[in-house]
């Protein structure tokens, strides 16, 4: 289980989050609603690492126990967590093969490299026939596809997805979202951050409502889409 608590961010005097608290746990998928500029991204570079989360006796984010904060990015990868960016960050001047052996790095993930490159190939089953391709010259739906597959052949017990819809056809985000869907069928935690709330609500489990940095409510799927 991912358990957050009381996590704030700032940007020189700009506070972007202020005392966020939330839960995931394994096989549940749990999306976090708000307007741009909420501070929904911070709150994603916070857990993976990527921004400093604001210090204090009362802040922690632990997976299974194991505190995450004020670990480096590739020891929090390690511990289980694993995060897409918005932009997707992918590798594009290499093959999604390249890619995605990239994403089985971590000790806990290299025993397994076969068995998780099956498993992302049973949910983007393109990516099989596209395994020489240089990433660059794919669609913006199919390097989605790459930066979530390359994710989870890191073998996450937690993923974090930051707006994975963002410049997708409507199409693209209709086999996105079932792909997600499925993930959590693996047991696996995911936090998604979309704008998208009526597609992200109709196959999340709960849902929390972000706004200038706070938590304004909270409740299951069904609860908020009414």
């Amino acid at each position: 289980m991912l358990e957050v608590r009381n996590i704030s961010v700032s940007y020189g005097k700009h506070e972007a989050l202020h005392q966020v608290s939330l839960q995931v746990q394994p096989g549940e998928l749990v999306v976090m609603l708000g307007a741009n500029g909420a501070g929904k991204s911070s709150l994603l570079k916070a857990l993976g690492g990527m921004v400093t989360p604001q210090a204090g006796a009362s802040a922690s984010a632990q997976l299974a126990g194991q505190e995450l904060m004020q670990l480096p990015q590739h020891a929090i990868v390690q511990a289980g967590l694993a995060l897409v960016p918005e932009g997707r960050g992918v590798f594009g001047d290499l093959s999604v093969k390249e890619n995605l052996l990239l994403g089985a790095q971590p000790r806990r993930a290299r025993a397994n490299e076969a068995s998780n490159l099956e498993q992302v190939f049973a949910l983007f089953p393109k990516l099989r026939d596209r395994l020489a391709q240089t990433v660059r010259t794919m669609s913006g739906g199919e390097q989605q596809m790459v930066a979530v597959g390359r994710a989870l052949m890191s073998q996450p017990d937690i993923l974090l997805l930051d707006e994975p819809s963002l410049g997708l056809s409507p199409l693209m985000c209709k086999e996105l979202f079932a792909a997600l869907a499925r993930i959590k069928t693996l047991g696996m935690g995911v936090l998604l951050v979309e704008q998208n709330a009526r597609q992200s609500l109709a196959i999340a489990d709960r849902g929390y409502l972000l706004e200038t940095g706070r938590i304004v409510g909270e409740g299951s799927a069904t609860e908020l889409s009414n």
